[in-house]
């Protein structure tokens, strides 16, 4: 099983649309960084998407994805959801929508923001069958669990997925380590692990936080996304520990 990062930057990205580059070198292309999603593809070919970033039909192209068999949403905040337009083309040639899977507050929210894409509209189809996470264990030949995750006021899904005995974890968007948490990620062989910044946040786990996260899980491997413009890349890399990986977009990794 492979991860595939295709955004891994903060909500404004980076650079920011004025072209601010803040601390990173704009000659280091993986400081270029847009807004976050991953793709988790398993040895039979089974992609499941997590987030419809702001940037996702770009992201799509850049990584030649040109097919999907489920979408995963952690929460409702812009930067992970508003790109859902673009799976509209993942809808042609389908007899049925794509499967979509989030918490019962996000779908609420989803449905409210985005009816269109669940109900159809002006003769256009469904274009995403959304279900509330629920029970649900296993989706297109991945195991999954989950975990609701403190996001400052609100909250944020975490997942882990399992394909041919391998686990890869999604925790993005979060602000406090909780037991659940721990229990969830316990040993996972990648941890994919929300780093805005260095200092402490508000919503968002910072370095410190994150690389205790790794060490309280035992996760094997922790890849960093979701950094904002003060996050530079070779900076980063001459600091954290050789099994933590600092990501950029278009990275590949495999369990």
């Amino acid at each position: 099983m492979k991860v595939v990062m295709l955004g891994t930057g903060t909500s404004t990205g980076v650079p920011r649309i004025n072209g601010d580059w803040g601390d990173c070198d704009p000659n280091e292309p993986r400081n270029r960084r847009s807004r976050v999603s991953i793709l988790l593809e398993n040895k039979q070919g089974q992609r499941v998407l997590v987030d419809t970033s702001t940037d996702l039909r770009a992201q799509f192209l850049a990584n030649g994805i040109t097919s999907l068999d489920g979408v995963f949403w952690t929460h409702d905040h812009a930067d992970h959801c508003h790109g859902i337009d673009d799976l509209r083309s993942f809808r042609y040639g389908r007899s049925a929508p794509l499967p979509g899977f989030a918490s019962e507050r996000t779908c609420a929210n989803l449905r409210k923001r985005f009816s269109f894409v669940f109900a159809g509209e002006h003769g256009y189809p469904t274009i995403v069958s959304l279900q509330e996470l629920d029970r649900q264990a296993m989706h297109a030949g991945f195991g999954l669990s989950w975990v609701e995750m403190p996001h400052g006021p609100t909250y944020s899904t975490g997942f882990v997925f399992e394909s041919d005995g391998k686990t890869i974890g999604y925790a993005t968007d979060f602000s406090e380590i909780t037991d659940a948490m721990l229990d969830t990620f316990k040993g996972i062989d990648i941890l994919v692990c929300d780093c805005l910044r260095r200092e402490p946040h508000p919503t968002h786990a910072h370095l410190g936080m994150a690389l205790q996260f790794k060490q309280r899980t035992k996760a094997k491997r922790m890849i960093l996304t979701h950094m904002d413009k003060s996050m530079d890349y070779r900076s980063l890399c001459d600091e954290v520990p050789k099994d933590v990986i600092v990501g950029y977009d278009g990275l590949e990794v495999e369990a």
